[in-house]
């Protein structure tokens, strides 16, 4: 029997790996430089504003806010969001006062789930746009140097957002084509063993009937609803990760100036 060739491990962020994986996709890693992609993402009129950017006279030193601590916030803001995203497959026991059940397996609506991705990209963009900008401001205080980084940084914020918002509002649709593969598949996986027990050869053979029994309580019911909870927490968080890139680069000019 001839054996498919392993796909090639895929490196970049793990949100890629995980949506790759989810859409059972051969993804080739891609050919162009950061720079091709991002001359295929700016406009002329954004080319020529960074240009001028980096070409103006070093601005001036801005004033800082008197006892911000950038770790912290930037730790308290990532928490919160991912505590955020994990609260939505917290077990049942563990569940806090007015947090609504999860839906039963066999009543799910991907519309729900869908809702709740979308509502959850929308905190992750407000947060940490917000934290981006309090960052811009601690690093505009430090040199002019800093400060040109500061306005680059506002600069790419502004013209790359209506990418990343294009790139990421796709993912919902990837993962309403798994819910429903993974719902799908468990309604065969009961409906073939279930077939297989009825079609039994011998009524009176004890051995057949038991082994047929058992392969029916192989499947659990309801199963699938959980794998695709952790699945839907697992791109959540990754999602979380590569919008927190340019945080960890604000936060790590801070910490070398």
């Amino acid at each position: 029997m001839v054996q498919a060739p392993p796909r090639p491990a895929l490196s970049g962020p793990a949100l890629v790996r995980l949506l790759a994986r989810l859409a059972d996709a051969d993804v080739a890693e891609s050919p162009q430089t950061l720079s091709d992609r991002l001359s295929q993402w700016l406009g002329w009129t954004d080319a020529i504003t960074l240009s001028s950017a980096l070409n103006a006279s070093p601005p001036g030193v801005a004033a800082g806010v008197r006892g911000y601590d950038a770790e912290r916030d930037c730790a308290r803001v990532r928490h919160e969001l991912a505590q955020a995203i994990t609260a939505t497959n917290r077990p049942r026991a563990r569940r806090r006062p007015g947090d609504p059940p999860p839906p039963a397996a066999d009543t799910a609506d991907f519309a729900d789930f869908r809702q709740r991705y979308l509502s959850l990209q929308q905190d992750m963009e407000t947060a940490i746009g917000q934290l981006r900008g309090r960052l811009r401001v601690a690093v505009a205080a430090r040199s002019s140097g800093m400060a040109r980084l500061a306005t680059l940084d506002a600069i790419m914020e502004r013209v790359l957002g209506a990418r990343e918002r294009s790139l990421l509002s796709a993912i919902p649709a990837l993962l309403g084509t798994r819910f429903g593969r993974l719902r799908d598949a468990e309604r065969q996986a009961l409906a073939d063993a279930e077939s297989a027990a009825a079609a039994t050869a011998d009524p009176a053979d004890d051995g057949a009937v038991v082994a047929d029994r058992t392969a029916v309580a192989a499947v659990v019911p309801g199963a699938w609803l959980d794998t695709f909870r952790d699945e839907m927490q697992s791109i959540l968080l990754a999602e979380l990760e590569v919008r927190f890139q340019t945080v960890d680069g604000l936060l790590a000019a801070l910490r070398t100036s």
